[in-house]
């Protein structure tokens, strides 16, 4: 982003501060290219005073680093390699553990002051400074983090220094510029209007003033009324620019005198730079200033407290802003969501996207909403949806397959094909098993024609799947494709007989089977469709099945069979199986009847045993059994 949240800017997504949409809203800082990736090889850049005179790593390192290595997920693990990394102070050691644990938990604020604070602690103030704008690069909505960012570069700074004023400066604006258009961001407005104070410089508090005015925030009304103390306290001429101040008192002369008898020649009229003679027209002029002051921005106090109403209780619902590995609450998630379609409904552009950051911070380990932003941003920039789903997928859900496939989904639209076909691999590398991810990846070759790749996905998939019901999954997925695609009817037949082989018990292959042989010529085909059904009632496939196959062979030779006899064969076949059927269920249902049955006696005896003498006269009349079992 290069510019303030108007909120008046237009709802036509045209407006500059969108350029940034989806990247974070990281103005240009010096040295710091917006939408940087940082990686691992980025550590063997960092200076170090000591080049070579570091001792080797802490003696529980390698322990604690292996724990993390092994399972990145383990958030607890992570927390005790940097705690231990900062307690030793060993440099090479934090940095390669702080480094490591930013590429996946970047959200966490905290714990970029903390690798900071080890590079100052150890003499690299210069590093300590990269560490704090990468961080910000990370998560530029964070109101601490600026706040300690600026503080370091307060404490660091060469007051001999003509320029050091301005680079402070500059950095608040970069602070509110990306930062301050969050509901909760008052902290950070008050510290940059604190320090302009501090500066004398009160024109520039007003004008801060006027800015935080129309921005809704929690502490809104409190603004207010700072911003009136502070019209009221000090001269106009040193709160207005000159600008402003001039103009004003033109404008509060001509209102003076287009009220008078009209004796005051328009000669008359009092330049804009020069004290007015009679103190106590000045003193009236002064209060008329301030007055007027405080009435234009009334107005856009009573937009903006208008806005904040209708956000107000959304916020109020938002208990965990900030990101944490622990699930949120379904009350927290149900407000995200409701904020989100009230703000996709009623709000500009700009308010959406700062919406849509916040909520990826305290939501980022669901995938939901950062598909739901990158939909969102389609329409306004395609950089930007890429950028949200690379940042979703690589640092915060890299194990999460429905983002993963939107993501390759989108980059196949731009006709990005070998990056949608690397997104889907090393997808499948990361989550091995996941049938939607080896048929997407077979759909994309098919969709651009690279049906041998197809092919040879599936049958690599069929060769090792991990049971027969996996393997026979595929076969029939690879079946169809040989079957419809390449036109390939013995293949396709082949591929179903070899998969039956391996899995007899599979109703589906059978039925793949038959549909294959009946997309032919039924008549030409009718000894091997009845082959067919011989290889399903002779399986091992439950009774069941069989009984299904039974009644479709019936039904195909009163359609289309030739023989007679074999039609009868077929029904005497199915109404043997028919029997079998009925008499299983009579013995299942007998079993079950008389478990049923028992029930009762099993309840009055459990009563029985607790009360044996005073019930044994009734249960003798009522449930002999029951007697019989207390007496046992």
């Amino acid at each position: 982003m290069t510019g303030m949240l108007d909120t008046n800017a237009p709802e036509n997504g045209e407006s500059p501060a969108m350029d940034g949409a989806g990247e974070g809203f990281l103005p240009d800082l010096p040295g710091l290219t917006q939408g940087a990736d940082w990686s691992m090889e980025h550590v063997a850049t960092l200076p170090n005073p000591e080049e070579g005179l570091q001792p080797p790593f802490p003696s529980e390192y390698d322990r604690l680093n292996k724990v993390v290595e092994e399972n990145p997920e383990d958030f607890n693990g992570w927390v005790y390699l940097l705690q231990y990394v900062e307690q030793e102070n060993h440099l090479a050691a934090a940095r390669k553990a702080f480094d490591a644990f930013f590429l996946r938990y970047p959200y966490c604020y905290g714990y970029w002051k903390k690798y900071a604070d080890i590079e100052k602690k150890n003499g690299c103030v210069q590093v300590a400074d990269e560490v704090y704008r990468r961080g910000l690069q990370a998560i530029p909505l964070s109101v601490d983090l600026w706040l300690h960012y600026i503080t370091f570069l307060k404490e660091n700074q060469d007051n001999s220094d003509g320029e050091a004023e301005n680079r402070i400066r500059a950095t608040y604006e970069h602070a509110v510029l990306a930062a301050g258009t969050d509901f909760r961001s008052d902290r950070l407005w008050e510290a940059y209007i604190t320090w302009e104070t501090e500066q004398e410089k009160l024109a520039n508090v007003t004008a801060i003033y006027d800015r935080i005015l129309g921005i809704p925030t929690q502490l809104y009304s409190q603004h207010f009324q700072k911003f009136k103390d502070h019209i009221q306290n000090n001269h106009p001429k040193h709160f207005l620019s000159e600008e402003e101040f001039v103009q004003m008192r033109v404008e509060l002369a001509a209102s003076s005198l287009s009220g008078t008898d009209g004796e005051t020649p328009a000669e008359d009229l009092p330049p804009g730079t020069e004290d007015l003679p009679d103190p106590a027209k000045r003193v009236t002029e002064i209060e008329n200033m301030r007055h007027k002051v405080i009435e234009t921005r009334q107005e856009v106090f009573n937009h903006n407290e208008h806005e904040v109403s209708k956000r107000w209780a959304f916020e109020e619902g938002i208990k965990r802003p900030y990101f944490h590995v622990k699930a949120l609450e379904k009350t927290q998630l149900t407000n995200w969501r409701e904020y989100l379609d009230f703000e996709l409904e009623n709000g500009t552009p700009e308010r959406v996207v700062v919406l849509f950051e916040r909520c990826l911070i305290a939501c980022a380990l669901y995938e939901e909403f950062w598909m739901k932003y990158a939909k969102y941003l389609e329409s306004y920039s395609i950089e930007g949806v890429r950028h949200i789903y690379k940042k979703a997928c690589s640092m915060h859900l890299p194990k999460k397959p429905t983002v993963h496939l939107l993501w390759a989904a989108f980059e196949e639209q731009q006709a990005n094909v070998e990056e949608a076909r690397s997104i889907l691999k090393n997808l499948e590398e990361a989550v091995p098993g996941l049938a939607m991810v080896r048929l997407r990846r077979v759909s994309l070759e098919r969709r651009h024609g690279n049906l041998d790749e197809a092919e040879s996905l599936l049958r690599d998939a069929i060769k090792n799947g991990k049971n027969a019901s996996e393997s026979s999954f595929y076969a029939v997925k690879l079946a169809r494709q040989l079957l419809k695609v390449q036109r390939s009817l013995g293949k396709a037949k082949k591929v179903l007989l070899e998969a039956i082989e391996k899995d007899e018990t599979s109703p589906k292959l059978y039925l793949n089977l038959l549909e294959l042989e009946y997309s032919g010529d039924v008549q030409q085909n009718e000894a091997d469709i009845l082959a067919c059904f011989d290889r399903a009632l002779g399986s091992a496939m439950p009774l069941e099945s069989r009984l299904t196959f039974s009644q479709r062979k019936v039904e195909f030779l009163e359609d289309f069979g030739s023989d007679v006899n074999v039609l009868v064969a077929a029904y005497d076949e199915h109404q043997r199986l028919l029997k079998e059927s009925e008499s299983l269920k009579r013995t299942n249902w007998k079993a079950s009847s008389h478990t049923a049955s028992l029930v009762p006696f099993r309840a009055h005896f459990v009563y029985c045993l607790h009360f044996p003498s005073f019930h044994e006269y009734r249960c003798r009349i009522q449930q002999p059994f029951c007697v019989h079992l207390v007496q046992g």
